[in-house]
């Protein structure tokens, strides 16, 4: 199945992100928000995929090389997926980075009441 918001020479949304047996995997509530937030820009033409692709590209790099002499340090791939969504959608205007942090403080809020 081809995915309608991808182009044929660029990737399915999401077909580097972590599965388990074919299935994405979310580990928390926001990773599967963030995921669906970055499908719907997508399919609604907001922003483009291969964009959002090569910033998340580009986070995943800076991560690994900032942590390179620190073993020890975890790497979470939704963490660089978030990042990369917030750049994307503060640069283009969409959102400002209060409305961003107020928003996640309510939904954090919400996930644990």
């Amino acid at each position: 199945m081809t995915n309608p918001a991808a182009p044929a020479d660029q990737p399915a949304i999401g077909a580097d992100a972590p599965r388990r047996n074919g299935e994405l995997v979310f580990e928390e509530p926001w990773q599967s928000r963030a995921f669906g937030i970055v499908v719907a820009l997508a399919e609604n033409k907001t922003c483009d995929y291969g964009e959002f692709r090569q910033r998340l590209i580009a986070s995943i790099g800076q991560w690994d090389k900032a942590h390179a002499a620190t073993p020890e340090a975890v790497y979470h791939y939704y963490e660089r997926w978030l990042e990369s969504l917030e750049h994307m959608v503060t640069e283009r205007g969409l959102l400002t980075e209060d409305e961003i942090h107020r928003r996640a403080e309510r939904l954090h809020y919400e996930d644990h009441h």
